[in-house]
């Protein structure tokens, strides 16, 4: 029997943490994007709102998140190209249970950077604060 029981923690077995890492990594922007979109015009943002606030994230003009779109970049890749705004580190908070500021993890902190930020927008917060700048 392998180390820590049928079900425990050998060597050869992943964690819960790696496990949720594949699958974030995995998972293409493309097939979030609407989500996104559906979740803050149904809260009375626009998809232009949405749109400035992944900018200002990841440094991404309009082409290159359309183009980000279209080829199916996952998130991987998606923050492989990015250019992380220098003042990313301000967002904090709670997103899917987790303080964002505290997740260890650099790819699953900046899912949940753009997670926070999309939430924040649905929520009604205006733009400029959502659009951290340096106090």
């Amino acid at each position: 029997m392998a180390p820590g029981g049928a079900f425990g923690q050998g060597a050869d077995t992943m964690t819960n943490d790696d496990k949720q890492r594949q699958r974030i990594a995995a998972l293409t922007f493309a097939s979030v994007y609407p989500h996104y979109v559906t979740k803050v015009v149904k809260k009375g943002r626009t998809e232009q709102d949405l749109r400035q606030v992944i900018t200002w994230l990841t440094g991404f003009d309009d082409d290159a998140i359309t183009d980000q779109i279209a080829d199916q970049a996952a998130f991987e890749q998606f923050f492989a190209r990015a250019k992380l705004h220098r003042n990313a580190h301000l967002i904090t908070g709670t997103i899917c249970g987790y303080r964002v500021e505290d997740i260890e993890d650099p790819l699953t902190q900046k899912v949940r950077y753009l997670d926070k930020l999309v939430d924040e927008l649905a929520k009604g917060r205006s733009l400029e604060k959502i659009l951290r700048s340096a106090k």
